[in-house]
C-alpha cells in the first residue's frame, strides 16, 4: 500500500521476467525461475543502493524466492503466482475482519504514518470514515482474487502476468484516490481532519 515505486517494481518485474524466460526457454520453468531470481536480485541491489530499508528489500526478494520454489516443486508455471493469489485472499479476510472489529486497517496504516498510534480510535467519526475507506481496499483484493483464480486454474501464465501488472500499481493508485475521497466525505462537517483526531470530552 505504501511501497511506492519500489514496491510496484518489486511486485511486477520478477513475474514479467519469469514469463519472458519461460516463453523464451520453450516453456521451461527453470529458465523462467532463473530469470525471475536474477531480476529480483537486481531489484534488491537497486533498492538497497537507493537507501530502502533492508528488511523491506529482503521481504520482496524472499517472496520471489518462495514463488520460484513453489513452481519448481510442483513443475507448473502457473504456481509461480500461487503465493500472490493466497496473499490476496488472506488480505481480503484481514481487511474485512478489521472493519468488523472496528480496527479498520486503513486507520492503522494512516495512523502509524501520521505518528498517532491509536489516538484515531478514540474519534468515532474517524473510525467510521476509516471503516468505509477500508472497504475500498477490501474490494481491490476481492477483485484480484476474482481475476487470478480463473486464470490460475486455466494455467494462463501470460494472462496472469498481465493481470499482476494491471492490478498492482494502477489499482493501488485508484484505491488511494477513491478511499481518500470516501474518508473525506464520511467525516462530518467541521471535523479538523485526519491529522487531528477529536477525542471524546470526559464529563
Amino acid at each position: 500500500m505504501l511501497g511506492g515505486r519500489a514496491g510496484a517494481i518489486d511486485a511486477t518485474l520478477p513475474p514479467v521476467a519469469f514469463a519472458v524466460g519461460w516463453l523464451l526457454g520453450g516453456e521451461s520453468i527453470w529458465v523462467g525461475v532463473g530469470a525471475a531470481l536474477v531480476t529480483g536480485a537486481g531489484v534488491a541491489v537497486w533498492r538497497l543502493r537507493r537507501g530502502d530499508r533492508p528488511r523491506s528489500v529482503l521481504i520482496g526478494l524472499l517472496a520471489v524466492c518462495v514463488a520460484a520454489l513453489i513452481a519448481l516443486r510442483t513443475g507448473r508455471a502457473e504456481d509461480f503466482f500461487l503465493l500472490q493469489l493466497l496473499s490476496n485472499a488472506a488480505s481480503t479476510l484481514a481487511w474485512a475482519v478489521s472493519i468488523l472489529l472496528r480496527w479498520p486497517l486503513l486507520g492503522v496504516v494512516v495512523g502509524a504514518a501520521l505518528g498517532q498510534r491509536t489516538r484515531w480510535r478514540r474519534d468515532a467519526a474517524l473510525v467510521r470514515a476509516y471503516g468505509r475507506g477500508s472497504w475500498v481496499w477490501t474490494a481491490t483484493y476481492v477483485l484480484r482474487v476474482a481475476v487470478f483464480v480463473p486464470l490460475y486454474l486455466g494455467g494462463q501464465v501470460v494472462a496472469l502476468v498481465a493481470a499482476r501488472v494491471a492490478l498492482t500499481w494502477p489499482l493501488v493508485a485508484a484505491a488511494l484516490a477513491v478511499s481518500w475521497l470516501v474518508v473525506r466525505r464520511s467525516l462530518p462537517a467541521g471535523h479538523p481532519g485526519l491529522r487531528h483526531p477529536v477525542e471524546p470530552v470526559e464529563r
